[in-house]
């Protein structure tokens, strides 16, 4: 059985899409990162719960405040990207739910009253979130650049606030020379998936 989305953007999203190292300085528009947002937010989600928030580092002040957290391999690279979001969850998303899930709007006090329920919720839910903000960054034609290589504690208090956990640091652009590593391998569907 074949997939139902064509070839070429499969290739877009997943077969020919790799983590970006080098930009071009292109810039990454205000338009594009509204019409990436209006498609990742239909990503489903545990009680349609949005716990993913994205700060979007544009100044050079901001730029150089980040780059002093990011690892030694990032830092560079991170400098340099046309734009850079930190991706981060939002551990009072249960404010929001109400809104966002009339289905069952007791799911707030009934699921979430606790710091730490919430907290598991919202770095599961907005790890999902972020994988559909990749995919929907190569949607728009552009490179993601995904780190987790940073100070979590030093980016978050120097852009977050104690309401908010860092998930990762994300370079966003045109991939400019040399991008790519070569591509790794992957497993097997056979090593992943076990029938029971």
């Amino acid at each position: 059985m074949s997939l139902v989305l064509d070839h070429a953007a499969q290739d877009l999203l997943f077969r020919e899409a790799r983590t970006a190292n080098t930009f071009t300085d292109e810039p990454v528009t205000e338009e594009q990162l509204q019409a990436i947002y209006d498609l990742v937010k239909y990503g489903p989600t545990a009680f349609n719960q949005t716990p993913l928030r994205i700060t979007l580092v544009r100044s050079p002040e901001a730029r150089e405040r980040l780059v002093k957290h990011m690892s030694e391999g990032n830092q560079a690279k991170t400098a340099a990207a046309p734009l850079v979001a930190i991706l981060s969850a939002d551990n009072e998303f249960h404010e929001e739910l109400p809104a966002l899930f009339p289905a069952f709007p007791q799911a707030k006090d009934l699921f979430f009253a606790e710091r730490p329920v919430r907290e598991g919720s919202a770095a599961m839910n907005a790890a999902l979130q972020a994988g559909y903000f990749i995919v929907g960054v190569r949607a728009a034609g552009l490179a993601a650049g995904p780190m987790t290589g940073f100070d979590f504690e030093g980016v978050r208090k120097e852009f977050l606030d104690d309401d908010h956990t860092p998930l990762m640091v994300v370079n966003i652009g045109r991939p400019g020379p040399d991008a790519w590593y070569p591509r790794s391998p992957r497993l097997a569907y056979e090593d992943v998936v076990t029938t029971v």
